[in-house]
């Protein structure tokens, strides 16, 4: 069995889309102003998020004029919550690999390795 990290969607990995569509799964079309805000993002990268996210049919995109201003509408489709959803199921299968006795952990009979009992200073790199 391939470990679950290759079954990640590369398109809404990236941290603005994933916090984009993260925004997006519990809310009706919402203003492009409050995402930009939201996910403190300029508005080219936000615009460019979306760009990518609308080519793919995971958003919509919906112009609305008031008086001489145009604003923009964003909202999740049906196809991008179920992808996201999916995403996420995915993350936690990662998570999950490591955890002793799950499926994902059979290097060790299933079993986590023991652990030093060493403690690594809080300065000390981990990779």
């Amino acid at each position: 069995m391939s470990h679950p990290r290759k079954d990640l969607d590369t398109l809404i990995h990236s941290p603005v889309r994933f916090s984009l569509l993260a925004a997006l799964r519990n809310l009706e079309d919402v203003d492009f102003r409050f995402l930009a805000n939201l996910l403190e993002v300029s508005d080219s990268t936000l615009s460019q998020a979306i760009t990518v996210l609308a080519d793919a049919d995971l958003v919509t995109v919906r112009k609305e004029t008031v008086g001489r201003r145009t604003r923009t509408w964003v909202g999740i489709t049906t196809t991008g919550r179920t992808a996201f959803e999916r995403h996420l199921a995915t993350l936690q299968a990662i998570v999950g690999s490591g955890i002793p006795g799950s499926s994902g952990n059979k290097g060790n009979g299933g079993q986590a390795a023991p652990l030093d009992n060493q403690e690594i200073p809080n300065d000390t790199p981990l990779s």
